[in-house]
Order: C-alpha cells, then sequence, then structure tokens
C-alpha cells in the first residue's frame, strides 16, 4: 500500500462527535483547501497533488454533488473548481466570486500574455509592482487626470490578483511570481485573442470589438471577466 492510499482509506474512527463521513482527514483537508481555493498548486505541494491524482474519482464525484466540477492542469500540476451551468433553482456557486474590475481585467489579461510568453523557459515568470504599473498606465483613461488616484487603482489591482493568488510573492520585495494557475482562470483558446479583447475593453466597447460567434466564445472562456 503506498502512503496515499493510506491517507484515503476509510476512517474506522470518527473525527469528531456525530462524524458520519466515510473520508479519511487528509482526504477531508485536501477538499477544504480545494473549497477554499482559489487552487491547488501541485509543485509547491507535492503530497496534495499526487493524494489528488490518487483519488481523483473520489473527489469528482463529492464536488459532482454539489454542482461543481474540478480542473486539472497536468502539465502545470493546477487543480481548481469551477461552478457547473445548471438553469435551475439552488445551483449557484456556493461562493462566487467577485467579477474584476476594468484595470483588474486589463492586468490580468496582460500577465496572461506574459505567462505565455515565458512558457518553456523553465524558470517562472516574474513582474515587479513597477512593471505592473506601467502596464496599466498604457490602458489609462484620457480622462484620468488624478495620478494620486490612478497609481492606487494600480496598488488595488496587484492586491486583488494576489488575493486570488494569480500573483505571488518572491524573495524580491515588490516583485511578483505569474502564477501558473492564471492560465486555468483565464482559459483562452486562441491567445492571439487576447490583445483584440484588451483593445475591446480600452474602447468600452460591450461587445469586445469581435464578431457575434467569437464573441460568445471569448465570454464563454472567460466567466470571470465581467466588468464593475
Amino acid at each position: 500500500m503506498t502512503k496515499s492510499d493510506s491517507y484515503a482509506a476509510p476512517i474506522t474512527e470518527p473525527l469528531f462527535e456525530g462524524d458520519t463521513g466515510k473520508f479519511p482527514l487528509p482526504l477531508r483537508q485536501l477538499l477544504v483547501r480545494l473549497l477554499r481555493g482559489p487552487y491547488l498548486d501541485g509543485s509547491i505541494d507535492a503530497s496534495a497533488w499526487q493524494l489528488l491524482l490518487d483519488q481523483q474519482q473520489s473527489i469528482s464525484d463529492y464536488f459532482s454533488e454539489i454542482f461543481l466540477a474540478l480542473q486539472l492542469d497536468m502539465d502545470r500540476k493546477i487543480a481548481m473548481l469551477a461552478p457547473v451551468q445548471i438553469e435551475q433553482v439552488h445551483t449557484s456557486p456556493i461562493a462566487p466570486r467577485r467579477p474584476l474590475k476594468r484595470d483588474e481585467t486589463l492586468l490580468a489579461l496582460r500577465l496572461r500574455l506574459l505567462l505565455e510568453q515565458h512558457s518553456g523557459s523553465g524558470s517562472d515568470a516574474v513582474i515587479s509592482r513597477a512593471g505592473m504599473h506601467e502596464i496599466l498606465a498604457e490602458h489609462r483613461q484620457t480622462s484620468d487626470r488624478d495620478d494620486k488616484r490612478f497609481a492606487e487603482s494600480c496598488d488595488a489591482a496587484v492586491t486583488r490578483l494576489q488575493a486570488l493568488r494569480l500573483l505571488t510573492s518572491t524573495e524580491l520585495e515588490n516583485e511578483f511570481r505569474i502564477s501558473p494557475a492564471l492560465a486555468m482562470s483565464l482559459p483562452i483558446t486562441n491567445i492571439q485573442d487576447i490583445p483584440r479583447y484588451i483593445a475591446a475593453i480600452d474602447a468600452n466597447d460591450p461587445a469586445f470589438s469581435l464578431g457575434a460567434e467569437e464573441a460568445d466564445d471569448l465570454a464563454e472562456q472567460t466567466p470571470e471577466l465581467v466588468q464593475e
């Protein structure tokens, strides 16, 4: 029996008074981690990743019961949950995420491009806070003349992506690692579409400057990117 097999062995003693569950403590802890989100990074926690792979069917079955789908990126070793789409009452996500604001969306899309450009390099994609400010300065609205408020908006966008763990800290102050989970959070099939999407947001175009069919596809691929 492997270590992961022993982790998944059915419990013989209740873990708390009134416990009727069958999953052992490590597997329950993994379920909680996935529910808390926003993702599990297997490159950081190899044992949790292996347990997830060993018990993938049981985990998927469990989350299906509450209308959540387990999504895996095997190459990047990223796992996250996504709500399934069912037009029935009481099937909405347990904890729906607040949609990204304009600056948060633009920054996420630009970082997604940087992540793609860095793929295959064998090292982490990193960016400084100043670099992210410069990115957002390229998309600064002409009506925005308040430098202090703009800088605060940039920092707020960085903070939001940190909270979603799409940016993680490095050993250097004000330098961040672009998480590979961003590729799953923005599962855009054609990376070449991102610049057009960015241009459409800059132009405040609700149709994203795409053809109707393309716009529908892109909207489905980026359900979290809804401007406030």
